[in-house]
């Protein structure tokens, strides 16, 4: 499954009623550790395709995504079960790390 660009338009359907777990990447294209976090994001969405969902928001174009989930700094990634916010963690985060908060 690829990596689902988010915005203010589909972030409720394809986060906030998923009922699916869904990790979401808050970025932005000039941010050096957004650019690390990258690749380890995309190798989750493609070893876990079906099972969760992967989506990025870049933070320059959705302001307000980032304003309501208190992203301060980036990359924030977040953590949803049944819609709501399960675990966050912010900067460079290691994919093991990530990998079992999604458990």
């Amino acid at each position: 499954m690829s990596v689902i660009n988010l915005n203010r338009e589909n972030f409720e359907s394809e986060v906030v009623k998923s009922n699916q777990t869904v990790i979401v990447d808050f970025y932005a294209t000039w941010c050096a550790p957004c650019r690390m976090m990258s690749p380890i994001i995309d190798a989750i969405a493609e070893e876990l395709n079906g099972t969760i969902k992967v989506g990025k928001v870049d933070c320059d174009e959705n302001q307000e995504l980032a304003i309501s989930y208190s992203v301060m700094s980036i990359p924030t990634i977040i953590i949803f079960k049944e819609g709501k916010v399960a675990k966050q963690f912010v900067g460079v985060t290691d994919k093991t790390e990530l990998m079992e908060a999604i458990k």
